[in-house]
């Protein structure tokens, strides 16, 4: 975890991340870290990874070719009328949106233990978040800093 952190602020130092992509990772790694441990023993919601990141982009080929090269990926799924590609290693790691604004998380997904729509559903009304139904599975609910957090099966 301290390598990622590490790598992190040595990007934002370089320009190459803004402020908000500082935080977003940095909450990324802090909800990865002790996200279970942090639910009470009942709780519904249990978090269990992060499924994938959807990343707003200008270049949707420039986009592909870029995690292909650097990361070994490969076109997992595409959604075309959306401008939508999913690349992975055996399951969907990252999520390329063509779509405005550019060069922006556009979400992060929680895979949730017991996966149950009507019990998640409850559960995060409950908690005082208004589920958003996702165009392909499970929900988007908004942090307090107001970035979309989608919550699907693990």
């Amino acid at each position: 975890m301290e390598a990622m952190i590490s790598n992190l602020l040595n990007r934002f130092e370089r320009g190459a991340l803004s402020r908000r992509e500082l935080v977003q990772g940095l909450t990324l790694l802090a909800a990865t870290s002790g996200t279970a441990a942090a639910q009470g023993p009942g709780a519904v919601i249990k978090g269990a990874k992060i499924d994938h990141i959807s990343i707003q982009v200008t270049d949707l080929p420039r986009s592909i070719a870029f995690y292909q090269k650097m990361f070994g990926l490969t076109v997992m799924s595409e959604d075309k009328p959306n401008e939508i590609v999913r690349l992975g290693a055996g399951k969907i790691l990252v999520s390329l949106h063509h779509k405005s604004p550019t060069g922006i998380v556009d979400h992060f997904a929680i895979g949730v233990e017991q996966f149950n729509r009507e019990s998640v559903t409850r559960e995060l009304k409950e908690l005082g978040a208004t589920p958003q139904d996702n165009l392909d599975a499970g929900f988007h609910i908004v942090d307090p800093e107001g970035i979309s957090v989608q919550i699907v099966g693990a």
